[in-house]
C-alpha cells in the first residue's frame, strides 16, 4: 500500500463503516495525517445519504424515508459521534467538577442525560430531513452533502485550535500536533467538496432553479460550521480545560444539525 494513500484509509476506517480492506496501525502520526481528509469521509457519507432518499422517495412519503436516512446515516458512522454526543451530555449537565466529567465521559454506560440528547438531537434532525425532502431533490441533496462535509471539516480545526483537555492522554490526545498547513488543505478539501456536491445535486433540476441562494448557502455554509463550532469548543474547552475525543463528535453531530437547519431557512 502507498504510504500517501494511508492517510485517507485511515480517515474512512475511523470515521465510517464504509468497507476499507486495510491493515492499519493507527499511530499518533497516521491519525494526526488523516484528519485533513475528515471533509472527504464526509462527502462520501453524504453522497450515500442523498441516494438513498432519492431511490425511497420513489415510493415512501417524506417521514419515514427521513427515518430510514436517519438509520442510515448513524450506520454508516458506527454512531461513533453520537456516541460522543450522548457521552458528553452526560458529563456537562451533570453539573460536576472537571474531574468528575471527565470520568463521565469514560464511562462506557449512558446515563439519562445522554438518552434524552440523543432522543432530542435524532427527532429534530428526522424534523429537518422531513422538511428538506419536501422541498424537492436539490434542496435535500445540497444540504445532506454537504453539511458531514462541513462538520468534519471543524473537527479537524478543533484538534489544532483548542487543547486536549487530558494532554497527551486520551484520544484527543492522539491527535495532537496538526499544522497550518494541514488546516488549510482541509479548508479547500472541503470547499472543492462542497462546491462539487452542489452542482452534483442541481443535476435534477438543472435549469430550473435559482442560483442565487445556493450561492448564498455555499458561503454560509462554512462560516456558520467555524462560528457555531467555535462557540461550543470554547464552551467545552471552558469547562474542561481542553477538548476530548467525546467532544469532537458532539461538535460535529451538533454542527450537522445546524447545517440542516441553515439549509430549511434558506431553501423555502
Amino acid at each position: 500500500m502507498r504510504q500517501k494513500g494511508r492517510p485517507i484509509l485511515a480517515a474512512f476506517q475511523f470515521l465510517s463503516r464504509f468497507p476499507v480492506r486495510a491493515e492499519l496501525d493507527f499511530t499518533p502520526e497516521l491519525l494526526k495525517r488523516s484528519a485533513k481528509y475528515y471533509p472527504l469521509v464526509g462527502a462520501a457519507i453524504g453522497i450515500v445519504i442523498w441516494i438513498i432518499a432519492v431511490v425511497a422517495s420513489l415510493g415512501l412519503p417524506v417521514l419515514p424515508v427521513s427515518v430510514i436516512l436517519l438509520i442510515a446515516w448513524v450506520w454508516l458512522t458506527g454512531g461513533l459521534h453520537l456516541d460522543g454526543w450522548m457521552d458528553s451530555a452526560d458529563a456537562f449537565l451533570s453539573y460536576r467538577p472537571r474531574e468528575k466529567m471527565l470520568e463521565i465521559m469514560k464511562d462506557s454506560r449512558v446515563g439519562a442525560m445522554g438518552v434524552l440528547a440523543c432522543v432530542l438531537l435524532l427527532l429534530f434532525k428526522m424534523s429537518l430531513l422531513a422538511t428538506l425532502l419536501s422541498r424537492g431533490l436539490y434542496v435535500s441533496g445540497a444540504a445532506m452533502m454537504t453539511a458531514p462535509v462541513w462538520s468534519r471539516w471543524f473537527m479537524s480545526l478543533a484538534m489544532r485550535h483548542w487543547p486536549t483537555a487530558r494532554g497527551g492522554e486520551g484520544l484527543a490526545g492522539r491527535f495532537r500536533g496538526q499544522s497550518g498547513k494541514d488546516t488549510l488543505l482541509a479548508t479547500l478539501l472541503a470547499l472543492v467538496l462542497s462546491a462539487g456536491l452542489l452542482l452534483l445535486a442541481a443535476v435534477p433540476e438543472w435549469g430550473d432553479m435559482n442560483i442565487i441562494i445556493p450561492m448564498v448557502y455555499y458561503v454560509l455554509a462554512p462560516l456558520l460550521a467555524w462560528g457555531v463550532g467555535s462557540w461550543m469548543a470554547s464552551r467545552m474547552n471552558a469547562r474542561l480545560g481542553g477538548l476530548t475525543g467525546d467532544t469532537y463528535g458532539a461538535i460535529n453531530e451538533g454542527l450537522e444539525a445546524v447545517l440542516l437547519l441553515l439549509a430549511c431557512l434558506l431553501f423555502q
